[in-house]
């Protein structure tokens, strides 16, 4: 006979179960409905803002990455994001120290189309689809009562003819001026006669964190209005539940979630010693080809490259390179071309080195 045990968030040496606790439930076993702690609940990536691989200060660029999986949309006035730094202990839950959080400043926002948000791309639009999530966070304002708007955006790829984007507003949360922990839960529409793109990992579920909009965007953002202020944020997550469970990342592990990052955005970073990246040859006096082989498999082909400080050595000298751009690539090899180089021998082999100067780096994305 199949038995179920008592639903409990935590056990204590010494619980006894009585009889009455132990129930037939029909040839099935009754698990714990508690998912406090569970690797893959939470299907934000970097939801307590660990990883900062682009070494990020600041930014106010729409649509640029900051810390790892994490971009910014924005449009009207300035959207300003910082990495900030808890002071130990501080850090708004118990048990749990987070080292960083983001701040975004909003500023000079006024027209119907001005508009401010947070957001990460959940890869595969079948994530969640037809179910009932919740989308938690911790965070503060500097001023006021401002309000966050959440939207959970299904886009359906890219390649054939995908199903047009669904926005899905799940309401707004009030903030005060202390780290407070915020919850909403939304139904998320099935894609039961929906088509997905062709091109593969290309669909996902946007989680979009509204801190200011216009008239324009007034349904999507939950109508929060045009808000110019300080926000703070921290512990974001997004699981299968009808209410917020305990705050976890991704993979529950320091390791695996700095993996979990790489698989959108990878980053070789040197030091004074010319370190190597991969052979290649020379193609002309002033070009070059290189290949680079990856230590990761990436979500898919790199979609762009970031990089400074960057040289070729032929066997005879090392040359400064000018720029860099993605020829091809799989997931784990990527073929680069060098210009703006001089003086090389047409067809000789060669190396590709970051110099031997401060702050070099390469670093391939394959973000959606």
């Amino acid at each position: 006979m199949a038995v179920g045990f008592p639903t409990k968030v935590s056990y204590a040496n010494g619980d006894v179960f009585s009889a009455s606790d132990i129930n037939d439930t029909n040839g099935t076993i009754n698990l714990l409905t508690s998912t406090q702690f569970a690797a893959g609940k939470n299907k934000i990536i970097n939801g307590d803002f660990r990883f900062n691989q682009r070494v990020f200060t600041s930014n106010t660029t729409s649509l640029a990455y900051n810390f790892d999986r994490w971009l910014q949309s924005n449009s009207g006035g300035t959207f300003t994001l910082t990495p900030q730094t808890f002071t130990p202990g501080a850090a708004p839950v118990a048990g749990y120290e987070g080292s960083t959080y983001l701040r975004g400043i909003t500023a000079s926002q006024s027209a119907v189309g001005d508009y401010a948000l947070f957001e990460q791309k959940i890869e595969d639009v079948r994530t969640l689809a037809g179910s009932t999530a919740t989308v938690s966070f911790y965070a503060k304002a500097a001023t006021g009562t401002p309000k966050i708007g959440v939207e959970l955006s299904q886009n359906f790829g890219t390649g054939g003819s995908p199903s047009a984007t669904v926005n899905t507003p799940a309401g707004s949360v009030t903030l005060s001026t202390s780290w407070v922990r915020y919850s909403i839960s939304v139904a998320v529409p099935s894609i039961t006669g929906k088509t997905i793109g062709t091109s593969a990992n290309s669909s996902f579920l946007e989680t979009n964190l509204w801190v200011s909009s216009g008239s324009t965007n007034a349904t999507r953002a939950s109508s929060i209005g045009i808000q110019n202020n300080t926000f703070d944020i921290w512990g974001v997550q997004v699981e299968q539940s009808a209410t917020a469970s305990s705050f976890q990342t991704a993979t529950g592990t320091i390791q695996g979630e700095l993996a979990a990052c790489q698989r959108y955005y990878w980053r070789f970073n040197g030091n004074s010693n010319y370190n190597p990246l991969g052979t290649g040859y020379v193609t002309s006096t002033t070009t070059a080809q290189g290949y680079i082989p990856l230590p990761i498999v990436l979500r898919g082909s790199v979609t762009s490259v970031d990089y400074t400080n960057l040289s070729v050595v032929d066997g005879a000298a090392i040359y400064a390179s000018t720029a860099l751009t993605v020829g091809s690539s799989s997931a784990s090899v990527v073929r680069v071309d060098l210009t703006g180089l001089s003086g090389l021998t047409q067809f000789r082999p060669l190396a590709i080195l970051l110099n031997n100067t401060a702050n070099q780096f390469l670093g391939f994305s394959a973000e959606l």
